[in-house]
């Protein structure tokens, strides 16, 4: 229960994040708002932590703990913003759609993990119903108005986030989520140093508006820390290719934000889109619960001390 809890928690910190991101850009520059994000979150980290050591990584765990920053929060962010400014966003949603396809296919290559037919099912129909909320916006139209470098970039997001979540299935084996999303936060605020350098002659820190600074907070505490805290442990405890299908259902949770905070309504197809997704995410989990369901009652009852 802990693991699902937290993912569901993933999910909606990072669902309601890109309604507090389209609030923060209205007076925050794009990799400004990203580094302050990030620096500030491992400056909580760096609060919390005070007096303890580095954590230590041994061997090839370094390595692995190097490149799961670079590919996320590192290259996916840079990948996914720099793409969309050539690309359209209803391609854009269908490409970093597959990520749970290739967290599947990477699993199986790299860490050797198997998933059942259920799975696979799940995960194609949450991509359906990905689509069914790309096609269902009344704006959306079948034309190739991006050009073929902004899509190989958001392919190099969905690659980043695949390879992001293999790498931190595998270190959450050996190392606890605290410590992998410390220094992933730290290697990330130190990434996105360079494109804040760049783009700090043009800021105009005075045309920054509350409400802005308010969104960014939020994407601070909930959408960084919160999340990828959540995240990390949920794949400390479930194959990375279970995990991922939440991701799926963020875009659900985006569209009722989106409703709530900024009146953009849902059309009947997205709402449709909507339900499906978190139908794939319940039948893909099902046979987990059942299974635990079952071991509960061969085990007994046992006080939260024992667990």
């Amino acid at each position: 229960m802990k693991t699902y809890a937290a993912l569901v928690a993933t999910m909606v910190f990072w669902g309601l994040s890109f309604v507090a991101t389209k609030v923060a850009l209205e007076s925050v520059p794009t990799f400004t708002l990203v580094f302050i994000r990030f620096s500030l979150a491992a400056l909580f980290f760096l609060v919390i932590r005070q007096g303890r050591k580095w954590p230590a990584f041994h061997g090839r765990d370094r390595l692995k703990m190097a490149l799961l920053a670079l590919f996320e929060p590192g290259l996916y962010f840079i990948f996914e913003t720099i793409g969309l400014q050539y690309t359209t966003a209803p391609k854009t949603a269908l490409i970093i759609a597959t990520v749970p396809l290739v967290v599947l296919l990477l699993s199986a290559v790299m860490l050797g993990e198997r998933t059942n037919r259920i799975v696979a099912i799940g995960i194609g129909l949450s991509f359906c119903g990905i689509a069914l909320l790309v096609v269902g916006d009344p704006e959306f139209g079948l034309t190739l108005e991006g050009s073929l470098l902004g899509d190989l970039l958001i392919g190099g997001a969905v690659v980043s986030a695949a390879l992001y979540m293999v790498f931190a299935r595998d270190l959450g084996r050996s190392y606890s989520s605290l410590e992998i999303t410390f220094v992933q936060i730290v290697y990330g605020a130190a990434f996105y140093s360079l494109f804040f350098l760049w783009e700090l002659p043009s800021i105009e820190w005075t045309a920054i508006t509350l409400k802005s600074a308010l969104a960014v907070g939020y994407l601070t505490v909930f959408a960084t820390v919160g999340a990828f805290l959540c995240y990390n442990f949920a794949l400390s405890q479930v194959p990375a290719s279970k995990a991922a299908v939440f991701v799926n259902g963020i875009p659900v949770v985006t569209a009722i934000g989106a409703w709530v905070l900024l009146d953009e309504r849902l059309t009947p197809i997205q709402a449709g889109g909507g339900a499906l997704v978190l139908a794939a995410v319940f039948l893909t989990n099902l046979p987990a619960r059942k299974r635990g369901s079952s071991k509960g009652r061969r085990a007994g009852h046992c006080s939260p001390v024992q667990k």
